[in-house]
């Protein structure tokens, strides 16, 4: 069912990004290589298709150079409109369209199943992210951390997985920038003891649940209470112990799973 949901979610998050894809291409920082389309209002003639140079500029009618790199869609435009005002067109309005994106490549690391450099084709989103990497491995943990170089100061972004996959928190989903670095780390280690075949610890990755490990432990043995199971589980420094847990109860890393006898 929680599939289920989330493929719902991914095509509806899919169809509002290219509903309102216009809204992110403005925040769009023009780099090398990059394609751009740029028009001017009522100057047909002025329709001009230019790659950015490695050092930032164009070269546009009238102006000549001009540096771009850098600066975000909405900036180009005013810089380019006040550079036109100058003696050239009276009250230019300058257009800048991105026909290809070549300048913009992120990092992709850990446990996702094609790890490696992805070229950013446009506004890209952590989700759009994780798909163009063929999504998460089956031992993925909780969070994505990016890290992102911001003048040349670097952040570190920590995302929510289970939130944002599993829970549909939109805000999770964030805008990813060229130049960063994602990761997303394995999950931790579950325990798992009592009445099964081979108790032992086990990989708790973020889908991780009672059925999963007790599956990875062989299944129940003959004696187990199989609607008894407990989870043992540190919160803030203390023991919780959960009684008569269902099967498909998410595990946490760290957590143990207790399978007592049937007596009956």
């Amino acid at each position: 069912m929680k599939k289920l949901f989330f493929l719902i979610f991914l095509v509806m998050q899919l169809l509002f990004l290219q509903g309102t894809a216009y809204v992110f291409a403005d925040d769009y920082i023009i780099g090398a290589n990059d394609v751009l389309t740029i028009t001017v209002f009522d100057h047909e003639e002025l329709k001009t298709t230019v790659r950015v140079s490695n050092n930032g500029n164009i070269v546009f009618p009238l102006i000549q150079e001009v540096h771009v790199g850098g600066l975000k869609l909405s900036a180009a435009s005013e810089k380019m409109q006040s550079l036109l005002a100058d003696g050239y067109i009276i009250n230019p309005q300058v257009h800048i369209f991105v026909d290809e994106f070549k300048s913009k490549k992120v990092i992709v690391l850990g446990q996702v199943k094609k790890p490696g450099v992805v070229e950013l084709r446009g506004p890209t989103t952590l989700l759009e992210l994780l798909s163009k990497v063929g999504g998460l491995k089956e031992g993925a943990g909780e969070k994505a951390v990016i890290k992102r170089t911001v003048k040349e100061d670097t952040k570190t972004i920590t995302v929510d997985l289970s939130a944002l996959l599993d829970g549909g928190d939109t805000s999770e989903n964030i805008q990813i920038q060229g130049g960063d670095t994602v990761a997303i780390a394995k999950g931790g280690t579950c325990y798992i003891t009592g009445e099964v075949n081979q108790p032992n610890a086990y990989p708790c990755g973020r889908n991780s649940t009672v059925l999963k490990i007790v599956t990875l432990a062989g299944g129940f043995n003959g004696l187990a209470s199989e609607s008894s199971v407990k989870i043992i589980r540190m919160v803030n420094g203390e023991k919780k112990i959960f009684k008569n847990v269902e099967l498909n109860t998410r595990l946490q890393p760290d957590d143990i799973v207790v399978v007592p006898e049937s007596f009956f």
